[in-house]
């Protein structure tokens, strides 16, 4: 099974059908830091992260991992030891905080975008997460809490993503 972004509202998985919102900027197959695009591509998908001090943890064959407040992922295009990769903040590198004080990151799975042996600069941190009133995101895909813990459900490790 694959989830598909077919435009820019609409996520379909199997027979489930969800509105959806993504980068700000619409799509691009050639993704740069900061464009604020989401990438068109074909990804695998990884692991969820959830807040476990705000949420329980959702039924999913997919391995959970709780997030801490020393966990970050990496954006900074001059690091090429950690770009585009989970680290612990006291890491002196440009990063992106997943302990947030807002929702976003309550749940979020990493699509595997410039994901193995990533190049500095060709994006970093492109997530489904959540959203409560579809704004666009800065590239990541967006998904009400109760249509993201449907899809959580449903996927398996090996699913991948279609974004046309």
């Amino acid at each position: 099974m694959t989830i598909v972004i077919k435009n820019k509202d609409t996520l379909i998985f199997d027979d489930f059908k969800f509105k959806c919102c993504v980068g700000r900027n619409g799509f691009t197959k050639n993704k740069v830091e900061g464009d604020g695009k989401t990438p068109r591509g074909i990804f695998g998908i990884e692991n969820l992260y959830f807040r476990s001090d705000r949420k329980k943890k959702p039924q999913t064959s997919l391995r959970a991992l709780k997030i801490k407040k020393d966990m970050g992922w990496c954006d900074d295009i001059k690091s090429k030891n950690y770009y585009n990769k989970l680290i612990k903040t006291n890491i002196k590198v440009k990063h992106e905080n997943l302990f947030r004080s807002d929702y976003k990151y309550d749940f979020f799975i990493p699509i595997k975008q410039n994901w193995f042996d990533p190049i500095l600069g060709n994006g970093s941190a492109i997530f489904i997460h959540l959203t409560k009133n579809y704004k666009p995101t800065a590239g990541c895909i967006g998904l009400l809490e109760k249509d993201f813990l449907i899809l959580v459900k449903l996927v398996k490790i090996n699913t991948n993503i279609i974004i046309l």
